[in-house]
């Protein structure tokens, strides 16, 4: 019987250090710049229109992707559009993590977290509630983080409409993205997983890292609306379903069938080589 109970204990005592708000137990403050160590292409130069391979999307997703025109970025409404949270960790933007401490209790409020192209983020840290589901939702969203151990984990909500990848692949204003931060000397690994019920067949994991770099500042980003493209009043860069030429860009590139780019939770998965295998004529 003791053999049987010393499991639940742990567990009890792991909950209850993981319910209550907890002191920060790894200083994550200071400037980061990100380590392009892992898909650098994805990254930096950005993936090719189609290329949906690994991530775990439904064929809403799929459908709206395909429909993309990336010239859309340059209408005067986009211009100055913050990347989302669970986007800016994947791109070459460094953050700058400060804390936030109660000049009375000198307890810790929040960390705020600043990106280029990107808006203030708090991170409250004091154990306050989410706000309700029919509060506003905004680029940084609403986000709460506990210490568990030396990981800071973060559970956001309240997020306004994005795009997960930069050819399209969208994220709804209903889902919800969970971060670890992991630090290891002078590196932050950060994991952000993203629960997506409207465009996501299973959640999307995804890390990066960020190396500690004091002597670097992050600029302001004062954005300045400027006329890129005449066009007519009112028109949207946009492709009709079936119709953009682009479509196919992924698979030329890679010499793959085109239903080996078109993503899916199966295409995360090694067993998914076989399938590609299947596809090729002749094989």
């Amino acid at each position: 019987m003791r053999v049987k109970t010393v499991p639940i204990i742990v567990a009890l005592v792991a909950a209850a250090l993981a319910a209550r708000p907890a002191a920060a137990q790894m200083d994550i403050s200071g400037q980061w710049a990100p380590v392009m160590d892992e898909d650098r292409d994805e990254r930096v130069s950005g993936p090719e229109l189609g290329e949906f391979m690994g991530m775990p999307i439904n064929d809403a997703a799929r459908a709206r992707a395909e429909l993309w025109d990336s010239s859309i970025q340059s209408l005067a409404e986009w211009q100055c559009r913050p990347h989302g949270v669970d986007y800016i960790t994947r791109g070459p933007s460094q953050p700058f993590i400060t804390p936030e401490i109660d000049p009375a209790s000198r307890n810790l409020i929040a960390y705020h977290f600043e990106w280029l192209r990107s808006v203030d983020r708090p991170i409250y840290m004091d154990g306050r509630p989410h706000p309700g589901p029919n509060e506003a939702h905004n680029w940084a969203g609403f986000s709460t983080g506990q210490w568990i151990g030396d990981v800071l984990r973060i559970h956001t909500t309240h997020l306004k409409e994005d795009y997960i990848r930069r050819n399209g692949l969208p994220r709804s204003d209903r889902a919800e993205v969970v971060e670890y931060l992991i630090r290891n000397e002078d590196v932050i690994t950060w994991t952000t997983i993203t629960y997506d019920p409207v465009y996501l067949e299973e959640p999307l994991i995804r890390t990066s890292e960020f190396q500690w770099r004091p002597n670097q500042q992050v600029p302001p980003y004062p954005c300045t609306v400027v006329t890129e493209v005449n066009r007519e009043p009112g028109f949207v860069p946009h492709y009709f379903p079936g119709e953009n030429p682009y479509a196919r860009e992924a698979a030329d590139v890679y010499n793959l069938p085109i239903e080996a780019t078109r993503g899916g939770a199966e295409t995360m998965y090694p067993e998914f080589k076989q399938r590609i295998q299947e596809l090729i004529p002749g094989r």
